[in-house]
């Protein structure tokens, strides 16, 4: 990879006038001399056509910063409105999806989703809805019978309909521990969650997400069906920087699937502040102690902060993607970030260290 020798203050300047000319940059909100740095720093590693979008939340305001790598210089670019995969921070939006249900009076958190679907599970297993949400339902990571994605591996989901998760559940089903006892983090069982809450409401996860959370929160630009926002898409790179299809999850979509964009998420994680708000208030609940350094809510993962009030942190990773979210609800201060970083890039950490570090300097 070619050295960098620009200064990193002269060079988003130099980039961000080049790229003006041809119509290409919105508006670039001003970040200090620290943040713009640690941005240059996390993502001058990264792939040409790199892109990394930030949203920097301090005391409820939003603010916006984007980075693309085009010709191994680091370059400002407005991206607050383009499209990505926000990977696993899906798993969030499932798990609010799963408190409407509660706050509805659908169902409770210790139900078991045995009751709620019209075929059994292998040897009458009982799973409950909270253990999907918080990870201690004991089931593996991935379906055994997921398969290899007929050649290529990025495929694999695309072809996991309803009926080889139903064959799954019922025929195959298999927990690696006994519910409740510990928690291990599985795309399946925020599959499931997703699966199940789409049969208790009698629609499709698309029109379910829409209904109860991304129109809510005016969340214009997200969604988890492609054709609706390919023209504003960033496409994912491999570790290369090589265009890599995106992911279809099918019968997964809860553990993974959504497309969003900084600003529609920093409005997600604003309405967080709101503690009059039942439904994401709840998702923030201790459920489980995972260690002496956090717990776990409803999918996010609360960090205890000993100088701090505790930060609510989810990130994502596809072989396209990667994507990170810590915010705290006291301060009311936030980071969010999107990149077509690959999540197989062998710096893809760059990213949650980049998120934190950025926390750091609003905290």
């Amino acid at each position: 990879m070619k050295r960098i020798l620009i200064v990193v203050s002269i060079l988003f300047i130099s980039c961000e006038t080049k790229l003006a000319k041809n119509g290409q940059i919105n508006s670039i909100e001003q970040i200090s001399d620290i943040q713009a740095n640690l941005i240059f720093d996390r993502a001058k590693v990264f792939p040409n056509n790199s892109q990394i979008s930030i949203s920097i939340v301090e005391n409820g305001l939003a603010r916006f910063y984007g980075v693309i790598r085009k010709n191994d210089i680091i370059c400002s670019l407005g991206n607050k409105d383009s499209v990505f995969e926000i990977g696993s921070i899906t798993k969030v939006f499932t798990s609010t999806l799963l408190v409407n249900a509660v706050v509805e009076n659908k169902l409770k958190l210790g139900d078991s989703i045995n009751d709620y679907l019209n075929f059994p599970l292998k040897d009458d297993t009982k799973i409950t809805f909270q253990s999907l949400a918080n990870h201690t339902s004991g089931l593996p990571k991935n379906p055994s019978n997921l398969g290899f994605g007929l050649g290529n591996p990025n495929s694999k989901y695309r072809y996991y309909d309803e009926e080889k998760l139903k064959k799954y559940l019922t025929e195959g089903l298999r927990l690696t521990y006994k519910p409740g006892e510990r928690t291990k983090y599985s795309n399946l069982g925020a599959g499931v969650l997703g699966y199940t809450l789409c049969e208790v409401y009698e629609k499709d996860y698309e029109s379910l997400i829409l209904d109860k959370i991304f129109w809510r929160y005016q969340m214009k630009n997200s969604t988890s069906n492609i054709n609706k926002i390919v023209p504003f898409l960033v496409r994912g790179l491999d570790e290369n920087g090589n265009e890599v299809p995106n992911l279809d999850l099918s019968a997964l979509v809860g553990a993974g699937g959504i497309f969003s964009t900084v600003e529609d998420l920093s409005k997600f994680v604003i309405a967080h502040f709101d503690h009059s708000n039942k439904e994401l208030q709840l998702t923030l609940r201790k459920t489980f102690s995972i260690d002496e350094a956090s717990d776990r809510g409803l999918s996010w993962r609360i960090l205890r902060n000993p100088s701090s009030q505790p930060w609510y942190f989810h990130n994502g990773a596809t072989p396209g993607y990667k994507s990170f979210l810590v915010m705290n609800t006291k301060t009311q201060n936030a980071i969010v970030i999107l990149s077509n970083v690959s999540g197989r890039n062998k710096n893809q950490s760059n990213i949650d260290g980049l998120g934190f570090e950025l926390m750091k300097t609003l905290e």
